[in-house]
């Protein structure tokens, strides 16, 4: 007969393995969705869509007057920020701060490695496909460079999913877990809508910022899993 400690014991080694396949299975799904934007994207096959969708959030009187009550575009700008090099960089670096101060090195590494590799990724993306942006009298925030893939939305996906994933690493309680992880993924969702809104990016290129993003962010989660497999940290 199997005891109480036992069983606990399996059932939590067969959590992790569901859940690192969960996450390989996330992370494939995540690269075939961002492959296949880009694909559509090099042939021009969303522009339709994504002009009508951005044509749906403005004034049919006049194209540069977005939908909405006034304090809908502050919003957004607000909003938008939360996914800006600037911000992002701060909060990377406080909370990277935060785990040098508790000697959680492999972390504040893994944080590190994964926002500055997104910026990376990001920038070398845009210079390859070399996308324009939708029409400048729609633009409601200054934006430069290329258009796809949109910066926020995967740069957003990957710093914030990170933390959300850290807290839930370190979290032993289900619900703080799920809160964190749900949170994180909100606020990468509607800095990704803000773009759209805000007439500096189309459709299609946040759809791809959010998959690259969250294959990214997984892939570090990954990486991590596969490290405390091989040399597990010893918290004093």
């Amino acid at each position: 007969m199997i005891d109480g400690r036992r069983m606990g014991a399996w059932l939590a080694w067969a959590r992790r393995e569901v859940g690192l396949l969960a996450g390989l299975l996330g992370l494939a799904i995540a690269v075939q969705a961002f492959l296949a934007i880009a694909d559509e994207v090099a042939e021009g096959e969303t522009r339709r869509i994504d002009l009508a969708i951005l044509m749906s959030l403005r004034s049919g009187a006049d194209p540069s007057v977005p939908l909405g009550p006034a304090w809908l575009t502050t919003a957004a700008m607000d909003v938008t920020a939360l996914g800006s090099v600037t911000v992002l960089g701060l909060a990377v670096l406080f909370v990277a701060g935060l785990f040098a101060a508790l000697r959680r090195w492999r972390e504040a590494g893994v944080l590190l490695a994964a926002s500055l590799g997104g910026v990376a990724l990001s920038q070398g993306l845009k210079a390859l496909f070399g996308r324009d942006r939708p029409d400048g009298a729609l633009h409601l925030v200054e934006a430069i460079n290329a258009s796809f893939p949109s910066g926020h939305a995967m740069l957003s996906a990957v710093v914030w999913l990170t933390l959300g994933a850290l807290v839930a690493r370190f979290a032993t309680d289900r619900r703080v877990k799920v809160f964190g992880l749900v949170g994180a993924a909100a606020i990468a969702l509607l800095v990704g809508l803000s773009r759209v809104y805000l007439g500096v990016h189309w459709p299609s290129d946040v759809l791809a910022g959010w998959s690259l993003g969250g294959a990214w962010a997984l892939a570090w989660w990954l990486a991590a899993q596969g490290l405390d497999r091989w040399r597990p940290v010893q918290v004093k």
